[in-house]
């Protein structure tokens, strides 16, 4: 059975393609050489890119800032995600207070350039995203 495809949308798995390559995929490449695999691997995982949205929109956050702000995401995955962008060098961290320790997350520079990706998923959910 023959799958039917977009033409507009463009195939990066594939060895054909139906509408325009994105510049840099190759689509013969495994998925550890893909560069939108590679993206993913670092900020794929739900929750991650609503903390970096947050991050754009405050200079620097706390965990508890975080928790307020995403509701419904559990301390444990909060945690994992954060520790998660600080290993990427995505975001850094400083303690804010000593006894006990207390961090806030800002972005790196790294992080920071993420900030044309966010732009255009929040651009594509408003044109194209269904509200719940």
């Amino acid at each position: 059975m023959k799958t039917q495809t977009n033409p507009a949308s463009p195939n990066l798995t594939g060895p054909k393609l139906t509408g325009p390559k994105l510049a840099g995929t190759n689509s013969t490449c495994p998925d550890s050489a893909c560069p939108v695999a590679r993206a993913l691997d670092v900020v794929g995982e739900k929750w991650t890119l609503l903390i970096l949205r947050d991050l754009f929109r405050h200079d620097a956050r706390r965990f508890q800032d975080f928790q307020t702000a995403l509701t419904g995401i559990a301390p444990n995955t909060l945690s994992a995600r954060l520790k998660s962008l600080e290993a990427s060098g995505i975001v850094s961290r400083r303690l804010y207070c000593q006894h006990p320790p207390r961090p806030e997350y800002m972005l790196t520079d790294k992080g920071r350039a993420l900030g044309p990706v966010l732009l255009a998923l929040r651009d594509w959910g408003a044109s194209h995203g269904t509200p719940e």
